[in-house]
Protein backbone atom coordinates (compact mmCIF):
# COMPACT_ATOMS: atom_id res chain seq x y z
CA UNK A 1 0.00 0.00 0.00
CA UNK A 2 1.17 3.35 -0.99
CA UNK A 3 2.13 5.36 2.57
CA UNK A 4 1.96 9.15 2.31
CA UNK A 5 5.01 10.69 4.57
CA UNK A 6 4.27 14.12 3.96
CA UNK A 7 1.34 15.73 2.48
CA UNK A 8 1.45 19.29 1.61
CA UNK A 9 -2.95 20.71 1.22
CA UNK A 10 -3.63 24.03 0.27
CA UNK A 11 -0.61 25.80 -0.27
CA UNK A 12 -0.91 29.18 -1.56
CA UNK A 13 2.08 31.77 -1.67
CA UNK A 14 2.14 35.41 -2.72
CA UNK A 15 4.30 37.77 -3.45
CA UNK A 16 3.76 41.30 -4.39
CA UNK A 17 2.08 41.36 -7.35
CA UNK A 18 1.66 37.82 -8.16
CA UNK A 19 1.14 34.76 -7.17
CA UNK A 20 3.12 31.99 -7.17
CA UNK A 21 1.13 28.70 -5.79
CA UNK A 22 -3.23 28.74 -5.72
CA UNK A 23 -3.95 25.90 -3.59
CA UNK A 24 -1.65 23.30 -4.35
CA UNK A 25 -1.67 19.72 -2.56
CA UNK A 26 0.94 17.42 -3.00
CA UNK A 27 1.51 13.71 -1.53
CA UNK A 28 4.83 12.34 -0.98
CA UNK A 29 5.18 8.86 -0.94
CA UNK A 30 7.39 6.61 1.25
CA UNK A 31 10.41 4.73 -0.14
CA UNK A 32 9.74 6.41 -4.35
CA UNK A 33 10.94 8.95 -6.39
CA UNK A 34 7.76 11.80 -6.23
CA UNK A 35 8.65 13.62 -9.47
CA UNK A 36 7.65 17.41 -9.52
CA UNK A 37 7.29 19.17 -13.20
CA UNK A 38 6.36 22.26 -14.83
CA UNK A 39 7.09 24.96 -16.84
CA UNK A 40 10.12 27.67 -15.45
CA UNK A 41 7.21 30.04 -13.14
CA UNK A 42 4.82 27.00 -12.50
CA UNK A 43 5.96 27.08 -8.97
CA UNK A 44 7.77 24.05 -8.32
CA UNK A 45 10.49 25.68 -6.73
CA UNK A 46 8.76 27.68 -4.66
CA UNK A 47 6.48 24.72 -3.07
CA UNK A 48 9.70 22.83 -2.46
CA UNK A 49 11.77 26.03 -0.50
CA UNK A 50 8.04 26.04 1.43
CA UNK A 51 8.76 22.29 2.12
CA UNK A 52 12.48 22.48 3.41
CA UNK A 53 11.82 25.28 5.40
CA UNK A 54 13.40 28.35 3.46
CA UNK A 55 10.18 29.98 2.53
CA UNK A 56 6.71 30.05 4.78
CA UNK A 57 3.39 29.78 2.77
CA UNK A 58 0.82 32.67 2.39
CA UNK A 59 -2.08 29.91 3.71
CA UNK A 60 -2.52 25.64 3.73
CA UNK A 61 -1.10 23.12 6.22
CA UNK A 62 1.75 20.34 6.25
CA UNK A 63 1.50 17.08 7.31
CA UNK A 64 4.15 14.82 8.14
CA UNK A 65 2.49 11.11 8.64
CA UNK A 66 -0.97 12.36 9.52
CA UNK A 67 0.13 15.18 12.23
CA UNK A 68 -0.29 19.29 10.65
CA UNK A 69 3.00 20.51 11.51
CA UNK A 70 4.64 23.93 11.15
CA UNK A 71 8.67 24.95 10.53
CA UNK A 72 10.14 28.83 9.55
CA UNK A 73 13.62 27.50 8.65
CA UNK A 74 15.88 24.94 6.91
CA UNK A 75 17.09 23.89 10.35
CA UNK A 76 13.90 23.15 11.40
CA UNK A 77 12.56 21.57 8.55
CA UNK A 78 15.61 19.03 8.87
CA UNK A 79 14.61 18.01 12.26
CA UNK A 80 11.56 17.13 10.89
CA UNK A 81 13.61 14.64 8.61
CA UNK A 82 13.45 17.08 5.32
CA UNK A 83 16.33 17.65 3.20
CA UNK A 84 17.31 19.51 0.20
CA UNK A 85 19.45 19.80 -2.42
CA UNK A 86 19.22 23.53 -4.52
CA UNK A 87 19.31 23.32 -8.50
CA UNK A 88 21.34 26.74 -7.55
CA UNK A 89 24.27 25.57 -5.76
CA UNK A 90 24.66 26.66 -1.82
CA UNK A 91 28.58 26.39 -0.85
CA UNK A 92 30.96 28.97 0.30
CA UNK A 93 33.56 28.44 -2.13
CA UNK A 94 36.60 29.43 0.50
CA UNK A 95 35.72 26.87 2.73
CA UNK A 96 36.47 23.32 2.51
CA UNK A 97 34.64 20.23 1.57
CA UNK A 98 33.89 19.32 4.64
CA UNK A 99 33.45 22.93 6.18
CA UNK A 100 30.22 23.59 4.12
CA UNK A 101 29.10 20.11 4.86
CA UNK A 102 29.25 21.15 8.33
CA UNK A 103 27.92 24.77 8.10
CA UNK A 104 25.74 25.87 11.39
CA UNK A 105 26.19 22.33 12.86
CA UNK A 106 29.74 22.51 13.52
CA UNK A 107 31.54 19.67 15.73
CA UNK A 108 32.69 21.05 19.08
CA UNK A 109 35.76 20.45 20.51
CA UNK A 110 35.08 21.67 24.20
CA UNK A 111 32.80 24.78 24.31
CA UNK A 112 34.58 27.08 21.86
CA UNK A 113 36.49 25.09 18.82
CA UNK A 114 35.47 23.03 15.93
CA UNK A 115 36.93 19.60 15.61
CA UNK A 116 37.97 19.19 12.30
CA UNK A 117 39.26 16.34 12.27
CA UNK A 118 36.25 14.87 13.14
CA UNK A 119 34.47 16.84 10.71
CA UNK A 120 36.57 15.90 7.70
CA UNK A 121 36.89 12.30 8.74
CA UNK A 122 32.83 12.11 8.90
CA UNK A 123 32.67 13.92 5.42
CA UNK A 124 35.03 11.35 3.47
CA UNK A 125 32.66 8.65 4.63
CA UNK A 126 30.17 10.92 3.08
CA UNK A 127 32.17 11.05 -0.37
CA UNK A 128 32.67 7.72 -0.12
CA UNK A 129 29.32 7.01 -0.24
CA UNK A 130 29.03 9.02 -2.96
CA UNK A 131 31.83 7.41 -4.81
CA UNK A 132 33.22 10.35 -4.65
CA UNK A 133 37.30 10.33 -4.52
CA UNK A 134 38.60 13.94 -3.52
CA UNK A 135 39.75 15.34 0.00
CA UNK A 136 37.60 16.41 2.46
CA UNK A 137 39.94 19.58 3.15
CA UNK A 138 39.96 20.80 -0.34
CA UNK A 139 38.37 24.35 -1.11
CA UNK A 140 35.31 24.01 -2.76
CA UNK A 141 35.96 27.41 -5.14
CA UNK A 142 38.81 24.36 -6.56
CA UNK A 143 35.97 22.25 -7.74
CA UNK A 144 34.15 21.99 -10.89
CA UNK A 145 30.49 22.93 -10.90
CA UNK A 146 29.46 19.11 -11.10
CA UNK A 147 31.86 18.32 -8.27
CA UNK A 148 30.23 20.90 -6.07
CA UNK A 149 26.94 19.57 -7.00
CA UNK A 150 27.77 16.05 -5.40
CA UNK A 151 29.73 18.01 -2.60
CA UNK A 152 26.00 19.64 -2.03
CA UNK A 153 23.89 16.28 -2.48
CA UNK A 154 26.74 14.92 0.41
CA UNK A 155 25.84 18.04 2.65
CA UNK A 156 21.73 17.46 2.23
CA UNK A 157 22.20 13.61 3.11
CA UNK A 158 23.87 13.97 5.84
CA UNK A 159 21.66 13.27 8.96
CA UNK A 160 18.28 11.48 9.74
CA UNK A 161 16.89 12.74 6.75
CA UNK A 162 13.91 10.57 5.24
CA UNK A 163 12.47 13.14 3.08
CA UNK A 164 15.33 14.53 0.15
CA UNK A 165 14.65 16.96 -1.92
CA UNK A 166 16.54 17.08 -5.35
CA UNK A 167 15.83 20.11 -7.69
CA UNK A 168 17.93 19.69 -10.77
CA UNK A 169 20.40 17.40 -9.38
CA UNK A 170 21.86 16.19 -12.64
CA UNK A 171 21.96 19.81 -14.54
CA UNK A 172 25.80 19.91 -14.28
CA UNK A 173 26.67 16.19 -13.80
CA UNK A 174 28.65 14.15 -16.36
CA UNK A 175 27.36 11.00 -17.47
CA UNK A 176 29.27 8.87 -14.88
CA UNK A 177 28.35 11.11 -12.24
CA UNK A 178 24.56 10.78 -13.02
CA UNK A 179 24.50 6.95 -13.20
CA UNK A 180 26.20 7.48 -9.33
CA UNK A 181 23.18 9.43 -8.34
CA UNK A 182 20.66 7.19 -9.45
CA UNK A 183 22.44 4.35 -8.05
CA UNK A 184 22.78 6.05 -4.76
CA UNK A 185 18.81 7.44 -5.27
CA UNK A 186 18.01 3.75 -5.69
CA UNK A 187 19.70 2.84 -2.45
CA UNK A 188 17.66 5.50 -0.97
CA UNK A 189 14.34 4.22 -2.07
CA UNK A 190 15.14 0.50 -0.90
CA UNK A 191 15.97 2.07 2.42
CA UNK A 192 12.13 3.60 2.75
CA UNK A 193 13.59 7.51 1.37
CA UNK A 194 10.71 9.62 0.17
CA UNK A 195 12.77 11.93 -2.27
CA UNK A 196 11.05 14.43 -4.65
CA UNK A 197 12.80 15.38 -7.76
CA UNK A 198 12.22 18.35 -9.69
CA UNK A 199 13.98 17.85 -13.41
CA UNK A 200 13.14 18.87 -17.08
CA UNK A 201 14.87 16.15 -18.52
CA UNK A 202 12.12 13.02 -19.35
CA UNK A 203 14.15 9.84 -19.76
CA UNK A 204 15.12 10.88 -16.12
CA UNK A 205 11.51 11.02 -14.80
CA UNK A 206 10.75 8.16 -16.94
CA UNK A 207 14.16 5.74 -15.27
CA UNK A 208 13.87 6.74 -11.69
CA UNK A 209 10.38 8.01 -11.28
CA UNK A 210 7.23 6.40 -9.24
CA UNK A 211 4.81 9.48 -9.30
CA UNK A 212 4.61 12.39 -11.34
CA UNK A 213 2.59 15.62 -10.18
CA UNK A 214 2.34 18.61 -12.83
CA UNK A 215 1.82 22.17 -12.16
CA UNK A 216 1.02 24.44 -14.27
CA UNK A 217 1.05 28.65 -13.53
CA UNK A 218 1.11 28.17 -9.68
CA UNK A 219 -1.93 25.78 -9.86
CA UNK A 220 -1.87 21.62 -9.12
CA UNK A 221 -2.93 20.26 -12.86
CA UNK A 222 -2.68 16.42 -12.39
CA UNK A 223 -1.21 13.78 -11.11
CA UNK A 224 -0.26 10.07 -11.81
CA UNK A 225 1.68 7.07 -11.73
CA UNK A 226 4.59 7.26 -13.85
CA UNK A 227 4.69 4.18 -15.07
CA UNK A 228 0.80 4.62 -16.41
CA UNK A 229 2.22 7.69 -18.51
CA UNK A 230 4.17 8.58 -21.19
CA UNK A 231 5.80 11.67 -22.43
CA UNK A 232 3.60 12.95 -24.64
CA UNK A 233 1.53 12.75 -21.68
CA UNK A 234 3.61 15.34 -19.53
CA UNK A 235 4.23 17.32 -21.95
CA UNK A 236 0.80 18.27 -22.74
CA UNK A 237 -0.18 18.16 -18.90
CA UNK A 238 2.92 20.87 -18.82
CA UNK A 239 2.49 23.44 -21.42
CA UNK A 240 -1.42 22.28 -22.62
CA UNK A 241 -0.86 21.08 -25.79
CA UNK A 242 0.88 18.31 -27.97
CA UNK A 243 4.89 18.05 -28.02
CA UNK A 244 5.66 19.50 -31.08
CA UNK A 245 9.48 19.04 -32.78
CA UNK A 246 11.89 22.16 -33.86
CA UNK A 247 9.82 23.79 -37.21
CA UNK A 248 12.46 23.31 -39.86
CA UNK A 249 14.71 26.33 -40.61
CA UNK A 250 16.26 26.89 -43.51
CA UNK A 251 19.63 27.68 -44.07
CA UNK A 252 20.70 31.25 -44.90
CA UNK A 253 23.56 32.03 -43.92
CA UNK A 254 25.92 35.06 -45.17
CA UNK A 255 29.60 35.63 -45.32
CA UNK A 256 32.49 34.45 -42.79
CA UNK A 257 32.43 36.77 -40.64
CA UNK A 258 34.97 35.02 -37.73
CA UNK A 259 37.69 32.92 -38.21
CA UNK A 260 39.64 31.45 -35.23
CA UNK A 261 43.00 29.49 -36.27
CA UNK A 262 44.74 27.08 -33.94
CA UNK A 263 42.98 28.27 -30.71
CA UNK A 264 45.03 26.65 -28.25
CA UNK A 265 45.36 26.86 -24.02
CA UNK A 266 47.48 24.54 -22.23
CA UNK A 267 46.34 22.94 -18.42
CA UNK A 268 48.41 22.90 -15.55
CA UNK A 269 49.76 19.73 -15.94
CA UNK A 270 51.72 20.20 -19.52
CA UNK A 271 48.64 19.51 -21.55
CA UNK A 272 45.80 21.17 -23.15
CA UNK A 273 42.23 22.13 -22.11
CA UNK A 274 41.91 23.24 -26.62
CA UNK A 275 43.86 21.64 -28.15
CA UNK A 276 45.06 23.24 -32.40
CA UNK A 277 41.18 24.27 -33.00
CA UNK A 278 40.53 26.19 -35.69
CA UNK A 279 37.08 27.25 -36.95
CA UNK A 280 34.34 29.74 -39.34
CA UNK A 281 31.75 31.29 -38.19
CA UNK A 282 29.14 32.95 -40.66
CA UNK A 283 26.92 35.70 -40.46
CA UNK A 284 22.94 33.99 -39.73
CA UNK A 285 25.04 31.00 -38.74
CA UNK A 286 23.65 28.69 -35.45
CA UNK A 287 27.40 26.75 -34.87
CA UNK A 288 27.41 23.89 -32.29
CA UNK A 289 29.52 22.47 -30.30
CA UNK A 290 29.11 19.25 -28.82
CA UNK A 291 31.31 16.92 -26.25
CA UNK A 292 31.76 15.45 -23.10
CA UNK A 293 32.32 17.32 -19.95
CA UNK A 294 36.08 18.12 -20.09
CA UNK A 295 36.01 18.24 -23.74
CA UNK A 296 36.82 21.38 -23.91
CA UNK A 297 33.81 23.17 -25.07
CA UNK A 298 33.01 26.18 -22.24
CA UNK A 299 36.89 26.75 -22.79
CA UNK A 300 37.08 27.78 -26.51
CA UNK A 301 33.50 30.27 -25.40
CA UNK A 302 36.24 31.32 -22.43
CA UNK A 303 39.34 31.81 -24.77
CA UNK A 304 36.93 33.70 -27.53
CA UNK A 305 35.21 36.67 -24.55
CA UNK A 306 38.46 36.99 -23.30
CA UNK A 307 38.56 35.30 -19.98
CA UNK A 308 41.79 33.01 -20.56
CA UNK A 309 44.42 35.25 -21.01
CA UNK A 310 46.61 32.05 -21.28
CA UNK A 311 45.11 31.26 -24.58
CA UNK A 312 47.06 31.25 -28.23
CA UNK A 313 45.82 31.48 -31.47
CA UNK A 314 44.42 33.91 -33.76
CA UNK A 315 40.68 35.29 -33.75
CA UNK A 316 39.51 37.59 -36.73
CA UNK A 317 36.22 39.34 -36.29
CA UNK A 318 34.80 41.27 -39.26
CA UNK A 319 38.35 40.87 -41.54
CA UNK A 320 40.30 42.62 -38.29
CA UNK A 321 42.15 40.51 -35.89
CA UNK A 322 41.08 40.73 -32.33
CA UNK A 323 44.08 41.92 -30.16
CA UNK A 324 42.84 42.74 -26.91
CA UNK A 325 42.99 39.85 -24.00
CA UNK A 326 40.22 41.83 -21.89
CA UNK A 327 36.98 41.06 -21.21
CA UNK A 328 35.30 44.66 -21.32
CA UNK A 329 37.26 45.62 -24.62
CA UNK A 330 36.04 41.63 -26.03
CA UNK A 331 32.22 43.03 -25.55
CA UNK A 332 33.60 45.98 -27.46
CA UNK A 333 34.68 44.09 -30.25
CA UNK A 334 31.38 42.55 -30.70
CA UNK A 335 31.44 39.12 -28.27
CA UNK A 336 28.69 38.47 -25.71
CA UNK A 337 28.73 35.33 -23.46
CA UNK A 338 25.68 33.52 -21.66
CA UNK A 339 27.56 31.57 -19.23
CA UNK A 340 26.74 28.08 -17.94
CA UNK A 341 26.91 28.95 -13.97
CA UNK A 342 23.92 31.28 -13.97
CA UNK A 343 24.16 32.07 -10.25
CA UNK A 344 28.02 32.91 -9.90
CA UNK A 345 28.61 34.32 -13.81
CA UNK A 346 25.20 35.27 -14.81
CA UNK A 347 23.28 37.64 -12.49
CA UNK A 348 24.23 39.45 -9.14
CA UNK A 349 21.40 38.17 -6.86
CA UNK A 350 21.61 41.54 -4.61
CA UNK A 351 20.59 43.75 -8.20
CA UNK A 352 17.23 44.01 -9.34
CA UNK A 353 15.50 42.57 -12.72
CA UNK A 354 16.34 45.96 -14.55
CA UNK A 355 19.93 46.92 -12.92
CA UNK A 356 21.00 42.93 -13.83
CA UNK A 357 20.08 43.59 -17.62
CA UNK A 358 21.87 46.88 -18.32
CA UNK A 359 24.74 45.97 -16.45
CA UNK A 360 26.99 45.46 -19.09
CA UNK A 361 25.93 47.77 -21.63
CA UNK A 362 25.77 51.10 -19.24
CA UNK A 363 27.74 53.39 -21.45
CA UNK A 364 25.07 53.40 -23.64
CA UNK A 365 22.75 54.96 -21.50
CA UNK A 366 25.12 57.52 -19.76
CA UNK A 367 26.04 60.86 -20.60
CA UNK A 368 28.79 63.26 -19.32
CA UNK A 369 28.04 63.03 -15.50
CA UNK A 370 24.98 60.74 -15.22
CA UNK A 371 23.01 57.55 -16.26
CA UNK A 372 19.48 58.45 -18.45
CA UNK A 373 17.30 56.34 -16.14
CA UNK A 374 14.26 56.74 -18.96
CA UNK A 375 16.33 55.46 -21.88
CA UNK A 376 17.70 52.56 -19.36
CA UNK A 377 13.57 51.87 -18.37
CA UNK A 378 12.68 52.02 -22.19
CA UNK A 379 15.90 49.44 -22.90
CA UNK A 380 14.85 46.73 -20.32
CA UNK A 381 10.74 47.32 -20.77
CA UNK A 382 11.85 46.48 -24.43
CA UNK A 383 13.83 43.21 -23.67
CA UNK A 384 11.27 42.13 -21.28
CA UNK A 385 8.56 42.62 -24.16
CA UNK A 386 10.79 40.68 -26.86
CA UNK A 387 12.01 38.06 -24.34
CA UNK A 388 8.71 37.40 -22.90
CA UNK A 389 10.07 37.72 -19.04
CA UNK A 390 7.69 37.03 -16.53
CA UNK A 391 7.85 39.46 -13.77
CA UNK A 392 5.91 41.90 -11.26
CA UNK A 393 8.09 44.61 -11.50
CA UNK A 394 11.73 45.17 -13.39
CA UNK A 395 12.38 47.09 -9.64
CA UNK A 396 12.42 43.25 -7.94
CA UNK A 397 15.18 41.50 -6.99
CA UNK A 398 16.19 39.24 -9.41
CA UNK A 399 16.32 36.38 -7.28
CA UNK A 400 12.76 36.86 -7.45
CA UNK A 401 12.10 35.00 -10.96
CA UNK A 402 12.28 31.52 -11.87
CA UNK A 403 15.31 30.02 -13.04
CA UNK A 404 14.19 30.64 -17.15
CA UNK A 405 13.45 34.39 -16.61
CA UNK A 406 16.96 34.95 -15.01
CA UNK A 407 18.15 33.19 -18.01
CA UNK A 408 16.27 35.47 -19.95
CA UNK A 409 16.80 38.18 -18.42
CA UNK A 410 21.03 37.22 -19.03
CA UNK A 411 20.09 36.91 -22.93
CA UNK A 412 18.64 40.52 -22.67
CA UNK A 413 21.67 42.13 -20.77
CA UNK A 414 24.10 40.17 -23.57
CA UNK A 415 21.53 41.67 -26.47
CA UNK A 416 21.70 44.97 -24.99
CA UNK A 417 25.71 44.66 -25.94
CA UNK A 418 24.85 44.94 -29.43
CA UNK A 419 27.20 41.77 -30.03
CA UNK A 420 27.76 40.13 -33.51
CA UNK A 421 28.57 37.23 -32.09
CA UNK A 422 26.69 36.02 -29.12
CA UNK A 423 28.20 32.62 -26.97
CA UNK A 424 26.05 30.60 -25.34
CA UNK A 425 26.80 28.13 -22.63
CA UNK A 426 24.19 25.26 -21.63
CA UNK A 427 21.18 28.22 -22.54
CA UNK A 428 18.69 25.98 -21.89
CA UNK A 429 20.21 24.55 -18.47
CA UNK A 430 17.60 24.01 -16.39
CA UNK A 431 14.69 25.04 -18.56
CA UNK A 432 11.56 23.20 -19.00
CA UNK A 433 10.21 22.35 -22.73
CA UNK A 434 7.91 25.64 -23.00
CA UNK A 435 10.90 27.61 -22.05
CA UNK A 436 13.39 25.93 -24.48
CA UNK A 437 11.14 26.52 -27.35
CA UNK A 438 11.02 30.08 -26.46
CA UNK A 439 14.51 30.22 -26.34
CA UNK A 440 15.03 28.46 -29.63
CA UNK A 441 12.54 31.12 -31.19
CA UNK A 442 14.69 33.84 -29.98
CA UNK A 443 18.16 32.08 -31.49
CA UNK A 444 16.33 31.83 -34.53
CA UNK A 445 15.10 35.37 -34.91
CA UNK A 446 18.81 36.87 -34.19
CA UNK A 447 20.03 34.74 -36.70
CA UNK A 448 17.49 35.57 -39.19
CA UNK A 449 18.61 39.12 -38.00
CA UNK A 450 22.41 38.34 -39.28
CA UNK A 451 23.89 37.67 -35.55
CA UNK A 452 25.58 34.80 -35.57
CA UNK A 453 25.71 31.99 -32.70
CA UNK A 454 27.69 29.31 -31.11
CA UNK A 455 26.15 27.10 -28.85
CA UNK A 456 27.57 24.97 -26.71
CA UNK A 457 25.27 22.06 -25.37
CA UNK A 458 25.91 18.79 -23.92
CA UNK A 459 21.92 17.77 -25.33
CA UNK A 460 21.94 15.57 -28.23
CA UNK A 461 18.12 16.35 -29.51
CA UNK A 462 19.34 20.05 -29.33
CA UNK A 463 22.29 19.44 -31.69
CA UNK A 464 20.62 17.27 -34.04
CA UNK A 465 17.87 19.91 -34.43
CA UNK A 466 19.18 23.08 -33.69
CA UNK A 467 22.50 24.22 -35.24
CA UNK A 468 23.31 24.97 -38.71
CA UNK A 469 26.44 23.08 -38.26
CA UNK A 470 28.06 20.97 -35.75
CA UNK A 471 32.05 21.25 -34.11
CA UNK A 472 32.71 18.05 -32.14
CA UNK A 473 35.78 18.25 -29.67
CA UNK A 474 37.45 15.06 -27.57
CA UNK A 475 39.86 16.19 -24.97
CA UNK A 476 40.62 19.91 -26.25
CA UNK A 477 40.86 18.43 -30.06
CA UNK A 478 38.51 18.92 -32.46
CA UNK A 479 37.57 15.33 -33.86
CA UNK A 480 34.32 15.83 -36.16
CA UNK A 481 32.34 18.77 -38.08
CA UNK A 482 28.82 18.31 -39.63
CA UNK A 483 26.44 20.06 -42.13
CA UNK A 484 22.84 19.81 -40.63
CA UNK A 485 22.07 17.01 -43.41
CA UNK A 486 24.86 15.37 -42.07
CA UNK A 487 24.34 14.81 -38.70
CA UNK A 488 23.39 11.63 -36.49
CA UNK A 489 23.50 10.68 -33.43
CA UNK A 490 25.82 8.06 -33.92
CA UNK A 491 28.53 10.17 -35.46
CA UNK A 492 27.88 12.76 -32.75
CA UNK A 493 28.54 10.24 -30.22
CA UNK A 494 31.42 8.86 -32.13
CA UNK A 495 33.16 11.84 -32.63
CA UNK A 496 33.17 12.52 -28.95
CA UNK A 497 34.95 9.64 -27.92
CA UNK A 498 31.29 7.74 -26.28
CA UNK A 499 31.50 4.21 -26.26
Amino acid sequence: MDEPVLEARGITKKYPGTTALDRVDFTVYKGAVNVLVGENGAGKSTLMKILAGVERATAGTIYRKGQAISYSSPFEARNHGVGIVFQELNLVPNLSIAENIFMAREMKKGRFSVDLAKQEEEAAKALARLQFDVSPATLVGNLGIGQQQIVELAKALYGDVDILIMDEPTSALSEQEVKVLFTIINDLKAAGTAIIYISHRFEEIFEIGDYITVLRDGKLISTAKIKDIDIHWVVREMTGEEEKPPPPRDKRTGKVMLEVNHLTLPNDTGGFKVNDVSFTLREGEILGIYGLMGAGRTEILECLIGAQPDARGEIVLGGRKVVSTRIDQRIRDGFSLIPEDRKQQGIVQTFSIADNMTLASLPRFSGRFSISTAKENEAVDRMIRELFIKIGSKKHSITSLSGGNQQKVIVGKNLLTNPRVLLMDEPTRGIDVGAKKEMFDIIRRLTDAGLGIIMVSSELKEMLTIPDRVLVLNKGRLTGEFEREELTQARLLMASGTK
